[in-house]
């Protein structure tokens, strides 16, 4: 990959003198060179899909209570926006670089498909029983499908990955309560994104596609890095290798059309502020492997359950930490508490009912820490907005053995005889535990 040489930019404006002076100005766009650095332009796909604030859009905000589709559209709302914002010059950094170092736009995409992935997981294990846990499965299944009939293949890939991770694939007990239906959706999933002779099933659905579509991002910039490398920078005679630039070009300027197809989306504001913030909460695979062992031990007498083939994730999606940024945390609490209070603040006096808090906190894989509550069955502004900046600050720094000793300790002093048994597994951690709370504290 070549980058932009100066005297090359110089030469195209003098190449652009002569064509005005030739009467031949309207050529002269063909020719600017400026534009490639210009992340500006890319962005501006990105501001034509909005989310609607307006009343007559009213959803819940409740994970329980929202449809499929109501998740598989905001999901896409979400990803188009990280898409659009990857511009020509992310592309070609990534060509040169072969990874994500300075590139914080292509970053965040694959920080957003890490991040769904692991909530996927993570809604799933937060279920105490494995009918339940069997019924957020379902429900993820029904996201897919509508992810699949949007186009949108970058979150199909994401939310797939997370069904058919090993923390989830290993729950026996979870799998008996799974209809054979929905194990027939998910092989026909994992068979449209296999790996297999260079993903050629997705690659098939993926050009059959008119009009709007999301790409696997990885995919795509494999191709990028395998045309890079199997063709020279020059030929004979030291010439620059044309069809090599053409080549090159091609496959990002298809990637660069796409973010001009806006999707027809009726997103509400209020859900994605709730979506946001819940994809910000990081976890490492340890983290989460314990909490599928918690959940179904290893000795569990249910019979085994029916592998599933995880599509393989593309090199490029692994390995890449979300980087938590406090003041990015901090605005989207901001703004999901500004939604929780106008919609659940009915008397407009600063407070919403405990129970409602609740409901909204379970829309959240768990619950974080004790609430501290000024009035008896209410909660206010400021103790909503500290609760959800603590567990942020939490999961990016103590991460979830905190929160998963943390959860079942809140439910053991509520009196929830099914959560008992985690006590030999609080033995293990609470003194690590008290010794953090009093640090913080």
């Amino acid at each position: 990959m070549f980058r932009l040489h100066s005297s090359l930019s110089d030469s195209m404006e003098q190449f652009q003198d002569l064509i005005r002076d030739q009467g031949q100005e309207r050529l002269c766009p063909l020719l600017q060179t400026k534009w490639i650095n210009d992340r500006h332009w890319s962005q501006k796909p990105s501001q034509r899909i909005k989310a609607n604030s307006s009343k007559k859009r009213k959803v819940s905000l409740l994970f329980d209570h929202l449809e499929p589709i109501e998740l598989a559209e905001h999901l896409t709302y979400l990803e188009f926006k990280s898409f659009c914002r990857i511009s020509f010059a992310d592309y070609q950094n990534y060509i040169r670089s072969c990874c994500m170092k300075d590139n914080p736009m292509m970053e965040r995409s694959i920080t957003l498909c890490n991040g769904i992935s692991q909530w996927v997981q993570l809604m799933v294990l937060s279920r105490p029983t494995a009918q339940l846990r069997a019924e957020v499965f379902t429900k993820f299944i029904h996201v897919a499908q509508s992810l699949h009939l949007m186009h949108n293949f970058n979150t199909l890939m994401a939310v797939v990955g997370g069904l058919c991770h090993s923390s989830i694939s290993r729950l026996k007990e979870t799998s008996l309560h799974v209809s054979h239906e929905v194990t027939k959706v998910l092989n026909e999933m994992t068979d449209l994104l296999s790996s297999c002779r260079n993903y050629d099933n997705y690659r098939q659905a993926y050009s059959r596609c008119a009009g709007f579509k999301i790409p696997i991002l990885g995919v795509h910039l494999k191709d990028l890095i395998s045309v890079n490398e199997a063709m020279s920078d020059y030929v004979e005679d030291n010439k620059v290798n044309v069809q090599k630039l053409q080549a090159l070009y091609n496959h990002i300027n298809e990637l660069i059309q796409l973010q001009q197809i806006t999707p027809q989306l009726d997103a509400n504001k209020d859900l994605v502020h709730l979506l946001t913030l819940s994809l910000d909460l990081y976890y490492t695979d340890d983290e989460i492997y314990e909490l599928s062992y918690t959940r179904e031990p290893k000795n569990s007498k249910a019979p085994p359950a029916t592998p599933s083939r995880p599509p393989v994730v593309v090199e490029w999606a692994s390995g890449v930490a979300p980087k938590p940024d406090p003041k990015t945390i901090s605005k989207h609490v901001q703004r999901m508490v500004d939604s929780v209070f106008k919609n659940y603040d009915h008397d407009e006096n600063g407070y919403i009912s405990q129970g409602d808090f609740e409901k909204i906190a379970a829309s959240f894989p768990f619950s974080f820490c004790v609430m501290d509550k000024e009035k008896e069955g209410l909660i206010s502004r400021e103790e909503i907005t500290a609760y959800f900046m603590r567990a942020s600050v939490i999961c990016s720094k103590l991460g979830l053995g905190f929160l998963t000793v943390q959860y079942f300790v809140d439910r053991i002093q509520w009196g929830d005889c099914e959560e008992q048994v985690m006590c030999s597994y609080l033995e293990k951690k609470v003194h690590c535990v008290v010794s953090i709370m009093q640090t913080a504290s």
